[in-house]
């Protein structure tokens, strides 16, 4: 397994390799604790001769030292691990940070393309006469006038404007370019007269 650090990037199941052995690690120490519990709870620092000096006779003296030996190796070792683990959990989360980021900056690009290759609108639908002109041609409530024969988002001053090219083009189709539903519609409208009011309706 690739230590953290070294040249594969970390996987969670590095880590859960590491927490694995940092667990059989302090398992181990527990057991060589519980040894020395068990030669007479002699712990880390009691003295291993008696009061003139000598081996004490009580206990296993081979097993109280190799304990003691077991336990300060494996404590470092556990050290070390716990270091692994730490900078494997660090390595692990600024990759998700810069993998967010770069989602999010993917996502973001992509909106303002999206946002770009659409043009402008200028004016908003909000009726269309049954039967008119406008109806016919295919326009339809709440589509977004991008635009209208020679008007565009540049040019438009008021709705006089629309109203100076309708009155120009009766009788001929206009070109008129629509935004609905975030897409680009063109639709060819012909002014005319008609039943009701003006020559789009």
């Amino acid at each position: 397994m690739a230590q953290p650090g070294g040249s594969r990037p970390v996987t969670v199941s590095d880590v859960q390799q590491l927490v694995k052995r940092k667990d059989e690690v302090e398992a181990q120490i527990k057991a060589c604790y519980e040894l020395l519990e068990s030669q007479k709870g002699v712990g880390m620092d009691e003295p291993l001769v008696d009061s003139e000096g000598f081996p004490r006779d009580d206990i296993d003296l081979y097993q109280v030292r190799t304990a003691r030996h077991n336990i300060i190796c494996l404590q470092n070792d556990h050290k070390a691990l716990m270091k692994q683990v730490e900078e494997a959990l660090h390595q692990l989360h600024a990759r998700e940070k810069e993998k967010q980021a770069k989602d999010e900056a993917e996502a973001l690009a992509e909106a303002m393309s999206q946002a770009q290759s659409l043009p402008q609108a200028f004016a908003k639908v909000n009726a269309v006469t049954p039967g008119s002109p406008a109806s016919v041609s295919g326009l339809q409530v709440d589509d977004e006038i991008v635009e209208f024969g020679s008007v565009n988002v540049n040019n438009f001053r008021n709705l006089q404007n629309i109203a100076t090219v309708v009155q120009h083009s009766e009788g001929r189709p206009l070109s008129v370019t629509v935004l609905r539903g975030g897409k680009k519609v063109h639709v060819g409208l012909t002014p005319k007269r008609w039943a009701g009011k003006g020559l789009l309706g």
